[in-house]
Parts: structure tokens; C-alpha cells; sequence
């Protein structure tokens, strides 16, 4: 190999190298629908509802996850927005529609809708978080 095909192949080599974090990160996929995580103190959520991600809301039972955040249209007004993380083990709890209860698969905890536990081993709530529908807006209290 000659010495200008070498640096040619090095050159692109260490080209792709230095861009594949940003190759590889583009197509990842975000976590449920949002990127984000819960929200921080001081720091709301703000969600458009007319987003794609969030076509779910459009109805009553509807559920979205925005990052740790379940939320679920509980009325023509009202949405909830509970943390998804179970209190037992830090598990992932997921929305039943059929009865409105949230249930941790690894160890049978069950919340309802409002984040109480009915059935543990759970022994504490689903944090919950105060929202605020305004227009298409809705925004998630830290």
C-alpha cells in the first residue's frame, strides 16, 4: 500500500470514529416518547397535546409516557401524571386501561390511578404531579 492510499484510509477511518457517537445517538431511541425525565423542582413540563407522541390524550382512559411520567386523561378536563417508577424496587410500572390501575410486572405491586398502593409489596405511593391544562397545553408541576 502506498503511503497517500494509507493516509486516505486513516484519514476516513478516523473520520467515522470521531462521528459515530453522533451517528449512533441519532438513532437511539428516545425513552418511550420523550427524552425527558421527571421534572425538577422549579423546572414544569410543558406538553403539546397535539403532538404525535401524545395522540393517546385525545381520548378518555388515554395514557403517553413522557420520560419517568405516565400520564393519563381522567376526564374531558382532567389528565394525571404519576411517576412510573414503582416504590417497591424501582421497577417500571405499566397503565392497565381496562380497570385504570398501575402495576409494577416484576413483583405484582399495584397502584391506582390516583398512585396509592392496592396491593404491594409495595409500600408507598406513586409520586403524583400537579397539571395544568391550558389550550393544547399541558403542564406537568415539578
Amino acid at each position: 500500500m502506498k503511503r497517500i492510499e494509507f493516509l486516505k484510509q486513516f484519514a476516513f477511518s478516523g473520520s467515522l470514529f470521531l462521528a459515530s457517537p453522533v451517528i449512533f445517538s441519532s438513532c437511539s431511541k428516545d425513552e418511550e416518547t420523550n427524552p425527558g425525565n421527571s421534572p425538577s423542582p422549579g423546572n414544569d413540563v410543558e406538553i403539546d397535546l397535539n403532538a404525535a407522541a401524545y395522540v393517546a390524550l385525545k381520548s378518555i382512559g388515554g395514557y403517553a409516557y413522557y420520560g419517568d411520567i405516565i400520564i393519563i386523561r381522567s376526564s374531558e378536563t382532567q389528565y394525571l401524571a404519576l411517576s412510573k417508577i414503582c416504590t417497591h424496587q424501582g421497577a417500571t410500572v405499566v397503565f392497565n386501561s381496562s380497570n385504570g390501575n398501575l402495576v409494577c410486572n416484576n413483583h405484582g405491586s399495584v397502584f391506582s390511578n390516583t398512585g396509592s398502593v392496592i396491593n404491594g409489596p409495595a409500600n408507598q405511593a406513586l409520586k403524583r404531579y400537579t397539571t395544568v391544562v391550558n389550550g393544547n397545553i399541558l403542564t406537568i408541576k415539578a
